[in-house]
């Protein structure tokens, strides 16, 4: 068990297990009040907390840039060093215009369009039209410099 808070600290209520939520996520909150409806915006691992924000346009939800890991190709050729594409960080999302690079050290730095509820641990899948070219697992999420608490 342990509190959602909202990005000053305040506890806005009790969950029951950060594996059960996910950014972005709304529904099944439980957290009511005046204005617009809570979404999850970030986890704190450490303190066992769900960070929530309020409105589905909060600045906390979006993102434009990331770092990810396990680099996957699907061309026998390999991926070039940099590349334009299009990326999906969730099922179902429409295909956002990206710029993909292969960093030294062998991870993936993606920037894209400000994009909502992009989260660690799901998949960055690229595409060239219909083609899919590769994928990474996305480790790190920021907000111009700025990393989010995800």
């Amino acid at each position: 068990e342990g509190n959602f808070v909202d990005y000053d600290g305040n506890i806005m209520g009790k969950h029951y297990g950060l594996m059960y939520h996910t950014i972005g996520q709304r529904r099944g909150l439980g957290i009511g009040g005046e204005g617009e409806a809570w979404f999850v915006c970030g986890k704190d691992l450490e303190k066992n907390e769900l960070i929530v924000c309020q409105g589905k346009n909060n600045e906390k939800l979006f993102s434009n840039r990331l770092i990810g890991s396990n680099l996957s190709s699907i061309s026998k050729k390999g991926l070039k060093k940099e590349f334009d594409c299009t990326c999906k960080f969730r099922y179902r999302q429409k295909d956002i215009n990206s710029h993909v690079k292969i960093l030294d050290d062998g991870r993936v730095e993606i920037t894209y369009d400000k994009t909502k509820a992009v989260t660690p641990g799901q998949a960055a899948v690229f595409y060239d039209g219909e083609v899919c070219l590769g994928s990474c697992i996305i480790d790190e999420v920021y907000n111009g410099e700025k990393k989010l608490k995800v």
